[in-house]
Order: structure tokens, then C-alpha cells, then sequence
């Protein structure tokens, strides 16, 4: 497992070592803020579909740009960090643009992975893969799973004092 920052000569190399040894490269990503549940389920579900699995993790800019100025709650390299640390993952690259578009198109994965919330909106890179004869795949979410939704339960509890400072 490794972290890139953006598209760089050694990401490359290994991607193309991958594909020679036969394997299926498959690509996801996303800002994987506050990690949870649902994150961990769609990273498992892409990976099932291939051998390889690359997450492109939006940078902390990106983030802002994305969800506001609050964002992220975790900075990118914990968020890097965490999802480096997954099974299910095996590489993990930063991007700072807007949409993942450049990097899919270096990348160039067999298949491309997103949420099924999805479904009826343009997939950014959708078409590149498509040409290149791979597949586009939208997979079931977990019920009720989201950083924002994680945050509003946090917010709306009630204060609860740590027991021997033990709290965590």
C-alpha cells in the first residue's frame, strides 16, 4: 500500500507493473472525511471488483472548495492515513483539482467506482473509461451513512462528562 500526492512517475510504474502481472486496476474516490461505515462498505464493494484498488482522496483545498469552509474535519493526511491503512485499498492519491478527471485519465482503470447515489448523475472520468473499453459501476450505499449526517448526531448530543479522564 502507498500514498501519492497527484499523478507521479512511481504510481505510474506500479500501475503498469499491476496491469502486466494481468490484474484489474479499479479507481474510486472521494474526500473520506470522518471515516465510517459506509466509506469502508463502497471501498470493499470497489476492490471485489478488481484487484487493484486506487482511491483518489480530494486534498484539503479540494475539501473546502467541495463542502464549505469548515471542511475538512480531518486533515488529508490523517484521512490518507486511514484509508492507507484499509485492506481493501492499495493505493491512495491526492488530487487538488475540482473533479478527479485528470487523474482518472492517468490512471486509466479498468473500472470506475462510485456510490449509487450516483446513479443519474454524470460519473467524472465515466466516458474515458467507457472508451477504453472498461466499466462504470454504481454501488449500493449503507442506509443512512454520511460524514454530515455523523457530525448532526455529534452536535445534537447531549454533553457527557468524561469518566477518570478516560474519555475518548
Amino acid at each position: 500500500m502507498a500514498v501519492f500526492r497527484d499523478w507521479d512517475l512511481t504510481l505510474r510504474r506500479a500501475l503498469a507493473a499491476e496491469r502486466e502481472a494481468g490484474r484489474r486496476v479499479v479507481f474510486t474516490n472521494g474526500c473520506f472525511d470522518l471515516l465510517h461505515a459506509g466509506h469502508v462498505d463502497l471501498l470493499k464493494r470497489a476492490k471485489d471488483l478488481g484487484d487493484v484498488l486506487v482511491v483518489g482522496l480530494n486534498s484539503d483545498s479540494s475539501v473546502r472548495e467541495l463542502k464549505g469552509p469548515g471542511r475538512p474535519f480531518m486533515d488529508e493526511e490523517d484521512r490518507a492515513f486511514i484509508l492507507d491503512a484499509l485492506e481493501a485499498v492499495d493505493y491512495v492519491v491526492l488530487f487538488s483539482e475540482p473533479t478527479p478527471k485528470e487523474l482518472v485519465d492517468a490512471v486509466r482503470p479498468d473500472v470506475l467506482v462510485k456510490g449509487e447515489d450516483y446513479r443519474d448523475k454524470v460519473i467524472v472520468g465515466a466516458e474515458r473509461v467507457r472508451a477504453d473499453g472498461g466499466q462504470v459501476v454504481t454501488v449500493p450505499l449503507l442506509p443512512d451513512r454520511s460524514s454530515t449526517a455523523l457530525v448532526q448526531r455529534v452536535l445534537e448530543c447531549p454533553d457527557t462528562p468524561e469518566q477518570d479522564g478516560a474519555g475518548t
